[in-house]
């Protein structure tokens, strides 16, 4: 693989996930249908949405941490969890540039405003205090839950019953969004015409924290300022908006491992990919991406963390009662 093929692999990569998800949400759907008797017809209930629930996963990653026992409720929630963090320590943000589906669809909205010209460039005055707000609500959950909560408010949670249908809360967040949550969603898809990535970079409490574990992985992009010819093809091709050519390497929490910059660069060997100052062929990290993350899923899939321990009986009782299920106070 050449470099120059590198943003249409990554593409690829990411569609397949993208409509994995998609095929996955059909699926919940399915079974939601079943399990509340709208229908006679049995889906299995696909592991794979919890990936969609962070907080619960953070949440269960301390229970994890404090008393060594997995998630039987939302096993796979855990395990993808997992997955993202580890990919990000070794990885850069490899899940945020291979694989999360939001990621693709704004990049997807990005790319064409660009072709049409659309893009604007954000000021510095306001980039910077809007590059903040992801932290303060990565800061505001760190705060509820590793901070606040101790293990007996994290059990009451777990084993709450909205906890137990968060699957599909989200689902009817999807489905049904109020006004505000669709104007919203809404409102960053034309946004990402225009800005790049706007609820990455500035509004993904997810994506804070995996770019601050990012600043600990071994990968880093490499500019030789010698073979440098300050044509400013990698800024302007970068989805996190980084002014590579001030550096000569990328340790910002922002860079999500997409390799677009090495891709689009001219010189040979002006940007390369290195670990631990030793120069690595670009196309090592999407493997290494893929591979770890499927290794997280086999491994699961294997030591039974991936499919819940709920009864189906409990699943049902709780789908019919569906959207009256509030948040435990």
């Amino acid at each position: 693989m050449t470099r120059r093929q590198l943003p249409l692999f990554r593409q690829a990569i990411q569609a397949s996930f993208t409509i994995f998800c998609l095929y996955s949400g059909w699926k919940l759907y399915q079974f939601y249908q079943w399990a509340k008797g709208s229908s006679t017809i049995y889906v299995a209930r696909p592991p794979s949405v919890e990936g969609f629930l962070p907080i619960s996963g953070l949440v269960s990653l301390k229970r994890l941490a404090l008393t060594g026992e997995y998630d039987p409720i939302h096993p796979a929630g855990l395990t993808l969890f997992l997955a993202a963090l580890t990919l990000s320590l070794l990885l850069r943000k490899g899940f945020c540039g291979w694989i999360c589906p939001v990621g693709f669809v704004s990049n997807l909205a990005e790319t064409t405003g660009r072709r049409f010209k659309l893009g604007i460039k954000m000021p510095i005055w306001l980039d910077i205090p809007l590059l903040s707000l992801k932290y303060l609500l990565l800061g505001f959950f760190g705060y509820l839950i590793l901070w606040k909560m101790n293990i007996q408010a994290i059990e009451g949670f777990m084993r709450s019953p909205y906890n137990m249908i968060v699957d599909i809360k989200m689902l009817y967040f999807f489905l049904a969004p109020s006004r505000l949550a669709g104007g919203i969603m809404l409102g960053l898809l034309i946004l990402s015409f225009f800005l790049r990535n706007p609820w990455c970079r500035y509004f993904c409490p997810y994506g804070a924290l995996l770019g601050l574990l990012a600043l600990a992985s071994p990968f880093q992009v490499k500019r030789d300022e010698a073979t440098c010819i300050d044509c400013k093809k990698c800024e302007r091709n970068c989805p996190a908006a980084i002014p590579l050519t001030n550096k000569t390497t990328m340790r910002s929490p922002e860079c999500i491992g997409c390799l677009e910059c090495v891709a689009v660069c001219p010189p040979k060997d002006c940007l390369d990919v290195k670990i631990i100052e030793r120069q690595t062929p670009p196309y090592l990290l999407p493997a290494l991406v893929m591979a770890l993350f499927l290794g997280f899923w086999l491994t699961a899939l294997i030591t039974g963390h991936w499919h819940s321990q709920l009864p189906i009986e409990v699943i049902k009782k709780y789908y019919e009662m569906g959207v009256n299920i509030s948040h435990p106070r």
